[in-house]
C-alpha cells in the first residue's frame, strides 16, 4: 500500500509540474531571465503559485477536503489543480483505509483504483474547460471522495422527502415496540477479548435493561439493552457451536463445524451454498435486522464462508431487503501507537468489499469496533436504530 502511495505521489507532482508550465510559461523559462524580472513576475503570481508544484501538493496534503475545495475557489489555476482526477484518487487511496466507517450510501467504487496508474484521461495536461465533463464521468475520483469522507459524507447524503419525514413523525407519535436484533458473526468467538462479556458488563455504555424470559418461537429472547437511557432494544446472540467447543477452538486457532448453517454444496464459482439452521430461520423471520460481527484482525476470515452466510441469513425471509445489517468490525484491542492502526486491523472499506456488501439490496453498514474498549458499537447501534424507524 506505501510503495503504491508513493507511486501515485510521483504520478500527480508530473501532472502538476506540466500543467503548471503549462499555465504559467514564463516559470519554465525563468532559468534564462535576470533576478529582477524573475522578482517582476513572481509579484503578479500569488503566493502559492510562485511555489514549486512539489510545495504546492505538499501543502494540500495538510489540507481538509473542505480546505482544498475552497482553494479551487480562489482562481482558475487552483481550480484546475485540485480538480486533477489523480489528486483525488491519491487522497481516497491515502485516507480511506483510516475511515471508521462505511455504508451504502458512502461506499466508494473500488474497481476505480484498480485503472491503470498513468491516463490521459486523468492527467491535467492539455485539459480544456469544455472537456472536463466526460473525463470526470470515467475517473470522478474527488466525488467519490467526498461522499466516502466521514468529515464530508453528511452533504452528499440524499434529503428525506417530505412524506419520510412526516412517517417519521406519526412514527414518533405512536409507541414502537422493542427493535430486536440478530447478533452472528466469527468476531464474537474468534477474539481474546468477547464483545458480547463486554457488553453485558458495560453499564455506563449500554446498561442491561433486563433479560426478559418470554420466547420468540420456540428461541431465547436474548438480552435487552437501553440505547441513551431511553431507547430499548434486544439484541439475540447466535452462536456457531456451544461455549466449550467454541473455546476449543479458538486457542489451538482451529475450524469448527458452524451448526447454524447447512452445507448444500457449492455453486459454478465454486463458492458455498448454504442455508440457515430450522431455529435460525426461525429467528430470521421475527428479528428488524441483524448484527454481523467480523474478525478484522489481519489475515482472519473466510471470504467465501462469509459472504454465504450472511446472504443465507438475509435471504431466507421475504422482504428481508427491508432488514438492516450492521457490521462490527472488531478487533480485541487497540495497538498502543496509534499510526499502526491500520496494520493491525482490516480497513472498514475493504471489510465491506471482502463480505460483497455493495451487492447487497439491503441498508448496510461497517462500523470499526474493539472489543475491550467497546469504542464504535454506540455509533453502530445509533445507525441500526434509526434505520429501523426510531427516532433518536
Amino acid at each position: 500500500m506505501a510503495e503504491r502511495n508513493g507511486q501515485l505521489k510521483s504520478v500527480v507532482i508530473r501532472s502538476f509540474r506540466r500543467f503548471s508550465e503549462r499555465y504559467f510559461p514564463e516559470k519554465a523559462a525563468k532559468n534564462l531571465k535576470s533576478d529582477v524580472e524573475q522578482k517582476e513576475e513572481e509579484s503578479h503570481l500569488g503566493c502559492l503559485e510562485s511555489l514549486p508544484v512539489d510545495v504546492q501538493f505538499l501543502i494540500m496534503t495538510f489540507l481538509s477536503p473542505v480546505d482544498i475545495c475552497n482553494l479551487g475557489a480562489t482562481s482558475r489555476y487552483w481550480r484546475a489543480m485540485v480538480r486533477d482526477p489523480l489528486l483525488w484518487r491519491y487522497f481516497l487511496l491515502r485516507d480511506m483505509q483510516h475511515w471508521l466507517s462505511i455504508d451504502h450510501l458512502t461506499m466508494p467504487d473500488l474497481e476505480l483504483l484498480d485503472a491503470p496508474l498513468v491516463s490521459e484521461h486523468e492527467s491535467l495536461e492539455d485539459r480544456e474547460e469544455g472537456e472536463e465533463k466526460n473525463r470526470e464521468v470515467i475517473f470522478d475520483y474527488m466525488s467519490e471522495y467526498l461522499k466516502g469522507c466521514p468529515s464530508c459524507r453528511q452533504q452528499w447524503l440524499p434529503s428525506r422527502p417530505a412524506y419520510e419525514l412526516l412517517t417519521s413523525f406519526l412514527q414518533y407519535l405512536v409507541p414502537s415496540s422493542e427493535p430486536r436484533y440478530a447478533m452472528f458473526g466469527p468476531g464474537m468467538e474468534q477474539l481474546d477479548v468477547s464483545l458480547v462479556t463486554r457488553l453485558m458488563h458495560a453499564p455506563d455504555l449500554l446498561p442491561v435493561s433486563g433479560t426478559p424470559q418470554r420466547q420468540i418461537n420456540g428461541i431465547g429472547s436474548g438480552i435487552s439493552y437501553l440505547f441513551n437511557n431511553q431507547h430499548k432494544f434486544n439484541i439475540l446472540t447466535l452462536y456457531s457451536t456451544n461455549w466449550a467447543e467454541r473455546e476449543k477452538a479458538r486457542l489451538q486457532q482451529q475450524s469448527i463445524s458452524n451448526k447454524l448453517f447447512i452445507f448444500e454444496g457449492t455453486n459454478d464459482w465454486g463458492h458455498p451454498v448454504v442455508i440457515p439452521a430450522p431455529h435460525v430461520q426461525k429467528v430470521c423471520e421475527v428479528v428488524d435486522g441483524f448484527i454481523y460481527v467480523a474478525n478484522a484482525e489481519p489475515g482472519k476470515g473466510d471470504e467465501a464462508s462469509e459472504v454465504a452466510q450472511i446472504r443465507a441469513v438475509l435471504n431466507c425471509v421475504g422482504d428481508s431487503t427491508a432488514k438492516p445489517l450492521l457490521v462490527l468490525s472488531c478487533v480485541s484491542r487497540e495497538p498502543e501507537a496509534a499510526s499502526d492502526r491500520a496494520k493491525h486491523r482490516t480497513p472498514c472499506v475493504y471489510m465491506a468489499k471482502r463480505l460483497g456488501l455493495p451487492q447487497l439490496s439491503n441498508r448496510w453498514m461497517v462500523q470499526d469496533t474493539v472489543a475491550e474498549s467497546l469504542a464504535g458499537v454506540l455509533d453502530g447501534i445509533a445507525w441500526l436504530l434509526k434505520s429501523s424507524g426510531v427516532k433518536i
